[in-house]
């Protein structure tokens, strides 16, 4: 029968429903703005600044462990190992990081921000996830190489099928905004229909930082105090006992641009990569051939236009079955995060 302030996300995103609902019943609201981006109000933005808008997407840095990892990558050229190890001398990773290198963190906080975006429920094991752990310095320099950043991002996105609800290291512009969120720090971006584009940024760790936001949520408590639960906007923007059909996407149906980087066995075969691409209907915007180094086969740097993931699939399996292919082909997803 208690209020409940909380920072706890693994909690909610995997027990949400069942806390949310106990919550209602008892007549008494869980908040837990800093359980989703620290010092960024995000949870009251949506809630309450954008409470006017219809939500057609949200896309964030919102885990300060791997954000650090990949600055250090690309600004140090580091390799991932090396990377991790000096963000857990200072404190940024956990001497066991794996919630926050294979994308789980990410993924809890996703979950928070798509149930307010879109007042569904919350959708954790649906969640397509993957971390950095696989990602390689080559692919760090090959993206800057053609005007762009990686970084691990989150993205909620609705469609007329359902929500995409995915969080993968992506391909950003490096001139946008997104791609100069460095080190430890998070931003979130929404775009609505009224509002448009609006973007968030501050802090992604730190003691004082969660504290902000657990503060913020006590004083809210506190000024409910002779007002009936039911005159409040619930804290998922939904009733908690309400439901909403949107469905989650399978990976399949995502569509978005994609960056292939094929080893082959001689640079003259990089038009060879594109027909066979093209083939395979995978529309190819843009092939290039990678800067040389020392110990590596010749890279073709491939930028596709938007394809739906099972059709990439199939063109990425027939273009590794070439004779030209000289070893795996690696594939990331390009986010433009435009309107």
């Amino acid at each position: 029968g208690k209020h409940v302030v909380t920072a706890n996300k693994a909690l909610l995103a995997v027990h949400g429903a069942e806390i949310f609902a106990a919550a209602c019943d008892k007549g008494v609201i869980v908040a837990y703005e800093g359980a989703v981006a620290v010092s960024i109000p995000i949870i009251k933005a949506l809630r309450e600044g954008l409470a006017a808008n219809r939500i057609e997407w949200v896309a964030g840095i919102i885990n300060g462990t791997t954000n650090f990892i990949l600055s250090k990558m690309r600004d140090e050229g580091l390799d991932f190992a090396a990377a991790l190890a000096q963000a857990q001398a200072l404190g940024y990773a956990e001497a066991d990081p794996s919630f926050d290198i294979e994308g789980i963190d990410a993924a809890h906080k996703l979950t928070l921000l798509a149930a307010n975006a879109f007042g569904m429920p919350l959708r954790f094991a649906d969640a397509q996830v993957e971390g950095i752990t696989a990602l390689q310095g080559v692919d760090v320099a090959c993206a800057e190489q053609l005007g762009y950043r990686i970084k691990l991002l989150g993205v909620a996105r609705r469609q007329a099928a359902g929500v995409e609800l995915r969080v993968q290291p992506v391909l950003v512009p490096a001139t946008h905004l997104m791609a100069q969120v460095n080190g430890s720090m998070n931003a979130v971006m929404v775009k609505s229909d009224a509002a448009g584009l609006t973007m968030y940024y501050g802090a992604g760790a730190g003691s004082e930082q969660t504290a902000s936001a657990v503060i913020a949520d006590l004083v809210d408590v506190a000024r409910l105090d002779g007002v009936h639960a039911a005159q409040h906007v619930p804290h998922l923007g939904v009733h908690a006992h309400a439901t909403n059909a949107l469905a989650v996407l399978p990976r399949a149906a995502v569509h978005t641009s994609h960056y292939l980087r094929v080893p082959v066995r001689a640079a003259n075969q990089i038009q060879a990569v594109a027909a066979s691409l093209a083939e395979q209907k995978a529309p190819v915007r843009q092939v290039a051939l990678a800067a040389e180094r020392p110990g590596m086969a010749p890279q073709v740097l491939v930028l596709t236009g938007p394809v739906e993931q099972g059709t990439l699939d199939l063109a990425v399996h027939a273009l590794q079955a070439r004779s030209e292919v000289a070893g795996p082909v690696t594939t990331l997803r390009v986010e433009s995060l435009e309107g």
